[in-house]
């Protein structure tokens, strides 16, 4: 079950929801939080119904959006990593500009979803950018109408042509009478809205995309191909598969340059249909990490620490998981701020200096980036 916040409120604002608006299975849910089984309950107001024609009844508050609950303010959860030429000599007017034609538009009426890009600060500006370091947002907006509902509404209209012409709705006109309940419900549904926020580091020539989903980041990316010409982007390659190196780390039960093992870790046997073991918040013996390397098994997953800072989960291709600042850097964070945009600033400086060293540090102890390797010698 997908756990999402619900508010009702315009673009922008951080309200909560207003009262008990939704019922899931046999249980109501509480007044201000409010978890919802996407699978079987469609997001209409309480008082909104389908009467047995097909037909709606009170039409859903247009201002109605359901956003995903955001837990801190500005640290990335998940690094989806890109190169960049290192410096990249992009100046935020030019991204800017670049990305204009492709601000975020809310959909109209019958449009199911529509994506762009939206201002970081919500002052219009699409880059925020301090020292080299850029921040955009990626907004996705999509109508919640499930299927279900459109089937419903669909069955209840072909009882009423069989009734008016005799004999029951072939395929084509039970085709054309679901879609014509589509564009008719599509006006009334709820929309739910992610930003996806995007970090680009030109003085190191990294591109990192805050997502837990391959499908979002592609969004993301193709939305960055289409908006920048000639976008030099590159996935990150380096000399020491990094399932070869978690699996080394975790037979001598320790990981080089200041990293630490955590107590989270996956472990695979190659092949279909092969034996998985996960480790969550356990001691990873030395004993029992060895007799499972020795039956075949790799580590596909592991959690890890970077010099008492960050925490994060790594995985195969590179992309970072569950990251999360320590104490030690949370004590950081700077004291005299005054206000919103100072704090944000603050912040995102902090954030940006602190994934990039660890960056720096991971790909080192992964035997160093091949892209950086490939323009040294072609510059030579």
């Amino acid at each position: 079950m997908r756990k999402l916040w619900a508010k009702n409120s315009g673009e922008g604002d951080q309200g909560r929801i207003r009262g008990p608006l939704f019922q899931t299975g046999t249980r109501r849910v509480k007044r201000r939080r409010t978890q919802v089984d996407w699978r079987s309950q469609f997001l209409l107001c309480r008082s909104t119904s389908i009467s047995p024609n097909g037909s709606m009844g009170r039409e859903a508050p247009p201002s109605f959006r359901i956003t995903h609950f955001a837990r801190t303010p500005m640290w990335f959860k998940n690094l989806q990593l890109h190169r960049l030429p290192a410096p990249w000599a992009v100046t935020p007017d030019q991204l800017e500009k670049w990305l204009a034609p492709h601000a975020f538009q809310p959909g109209n009426s019958v449009e199911k979803q529509s994506f762009g890009w939206a201002s970081p600060r919500d002052d219009g500006a699409l880059v925020y950018s301090i020292n080299r370091q850029m921040l955009l947002v990626f907004r996705a907006e999509k109508k919640l109408l499930p299927a279900s509902v459109v089937n419903q509404v669909t069955k209840a209209r072909a009882l009423e042509v069989e009734e008016q012409q005799g004999f029951k709705p072939g395929r084509k006109q039970l085709r054309e009478l679901k879609e014509q309940v589509t564009d008719e419900l599509l006006p009334r549904a709820f929309s739910i809205r992610r930003d996806t926020r995007v970090w680009i580091d030109t003085a190191n020539g990294w591109l990192v995309i805050d997502a837990a989903s391959q499908a979002v980041a592609d969004d993301v990316r193709g939305l960055l191909v289409k908006s920048i010409d000639q976008l030099p982007l590159a996935s990150v390659h380096v000399a020491l598969s990094p399932v070869a190196a978690m699996t080394e780390w975790l037979l001598s039960g320790e990981a080089p340059g200041g990293f630490t093992v955590d107590q989270d870790a996956e472990l695979r046997s190659s092949g279909e249909g092969g034996a998985t073991v996960r480790y969550v918040g356990h001691a990873l013996e030395a004993d029992d990490m060895r007799r499972h390397i020795e039956a075949g098994k790799q580590c596909v997953r592991l959690a890890m620490t970077w010099d008492n800072r960050i925490s994060f989960v790594l995985t195969p291709s590179l992309t970072i998981k569950r990251v999360a600042p320590l104490d030690v850097i949370n004590e950081a964070a700077d004291p005299t701020a005054q206000n919103d945009d100072e704090r944000f600033e603050s912040d995102f400086a902090l954030m940006t200096g602190e994934l990039g060293r660890m960056l720096t540090d991971l790909v080192d102890i992964l035997g160093g980036d091949q892209h950086d390797s490939m323009h040294q010698a072609a510059a030579a």
